[in-house]
């Protein structure tokens, strides 16, 4: 995937249909009041009808919170970085993708869309209980929270400056993604899956021209 040039402000226009391009857009707000009550419910359903004890619904629910943290590095790095070759296959990577790196200040596109979101949520819940039977359910309530706190996350990278001055170099780390290596840092909640594939900023020796991203990532109106 490769955007010739980074728009500081507007958005993209992915669809002619205005119905369509609204379905593309989602607030941080409301993917959350979509699974938190998910979330809680099955870490209830699986104490309450299989019994499993609160050590074993801990165990499954942090396992997979850690498993979001390898889910999101593959997905960002094999599935949204695709180099498709076909015009079609560029559209759909630019749809899921490439239009946020184009756009990086586009608010409305740091969460994944409530009906995307929906029907691939609902397909990784189905594998899992496939391959887990009832422990799928306090294990995909972590892989969830896992996703809410990195697109909680990727939306505090794009829309502020650090809160804490022991976050800059993750918000850095990002920033270098988008602003000069689009193959490097592609851990958003986590830089864990970074290291152990050589994908890492050097953040202490990498040069960037900050005035540029001074410019793309603060300019303009806010």
């Amino acid at each position: 995937m490769h955007i010739e040039k980074i728009e500081n402000s507007g958005q993209a226009r992915l669809f002619n249909s205005t119905a369509l391009e609204w379905l593309t857009k989602g607030h941080p707000l409301i993917i959350w009041a979509m699974y938190l009550p998910v979330i809680i419910y099955f870490l209830y359903h699986g104490y309450d009808a299989f019994g499993f004890s609160i050590q074993k619904i801990i165990l499954l629910f942090v396992g997979g919170i850690f498993f979001w943290t390898f889910f999101e590095y593959i997905a960002h790095r094999w599935l949204f970085h695709l180099e498709a070759k076909s015009e079609t296959g560029m559209k759909i990577v630019y749809i899921f993708h490439g239009s946020h790196h184009h756009y990086p200040r586009d608010k409305t596109r740091l969460f994944m869309p409530p009906l995307p979101s929906i029907l691939i949520s609902g397909t990784i819940l189905g594998i899992m209980y496939l391959l887990m039977g009832y422990n799928a359910f306090p294990f995909f309530a972590g892989f969830m929270l896992g996703y809410l706190l990195y697109g909680s996350m990727h939306y505090a990278i794009h829309a502020w400056r650090p809160p804490f001055s022991w976050m800059r170099n993750h918000w850095r780390n990002h920033h270098l993604h988008h602003y000069q290596d689009g193959h490097m840092g592609f851990g958003v909640s986590s830089t864990l899956w970074d290291h152990v594939f050589g994908t890492m900023f050097d953040l202490k020796n990498i040069k960037d021209d900050k005035e540029k991203v001074k410019e793309l990532m603060y300019g303009g109106d806010e």
